[in-house]
C-alpha cells in the first residue's frame, strides 16, 4: 500500500518562502509522475505542480512559475516543492499525490491515484 506523508507546512508572511516534503513509501512502488495540489476553503482542489518521475520533467500551474520548484530525490525517495515569493492566494491545504498510470495530462488532478493527507500552508499579508 502507498504511504504519502506531507511536511513542512506552516505560517509565513508574504513575500517569505516556505519548503515542503513529501515521504513516500514503499520504495518500490510504481509511479510515473508525482505532483503537489492544493486546496483553499471553499475552492476545488487544484494542480501546483508535477514531476515525471523517469525522465525528471517538471511541470507548474501558471500562477506559480517562477516562484515555486518541484524536485525529487531518488536516494531519499522524497518529493519537495520549494515555494519562494508566497502570496496570501498560495494559501491552502497542500496534497503530494502519485500517478500510477502512463499517458494523460499531468495537470489534470483526476489522475492522481494515491494521496497524502496534506499540510497546510497559512501566508499572512
Amino acid at each position: 500500500q502507498v504511504q504519502l506523508v506531507e511536511s513542512g507546512g506552516g505560517l509565513v508572511q508574504a513575500g517569505g518562502s516556505l519548503r515542503l516534503s513529501c515521504a513516500a513509501s514503499p520504495r518500490t512502488f510504481v509511479r510515473y509522475a508525482m505532483g503537489w495540489l492544493r486546496q483553499a476553503p471553499g475552492k476545488e482542489r487544484e494542480f501546483v505542480a508535477a514531476i515525471a518521475w523517469t525522465v525528471g520533467s517538471t511541470y507548474y500551474a501558471d500562477s506559480v512559475k517562477r516562484r515555486f520548484t518541484i524536485s525529487r530525490d531518488n536516494a531519499k525517495n522524497t518529493l519537495d516543492l520549494q515555494m519562494n515569493s508566497l502570496k496570501p492566494a498560495d494559501a491552502a491545504v497542500y496534497y503530494c499525490a502519485s500517478k500510477g498510470r502512463p499517458g494523460g495530462d499531468l495537470t489534470y488532478t483526476d489522475l492522481y491515484n494515491d494521496w497524502g493527507q496534506g499540510t497546510q500552508v497559512t501566508v499572512s499579508s
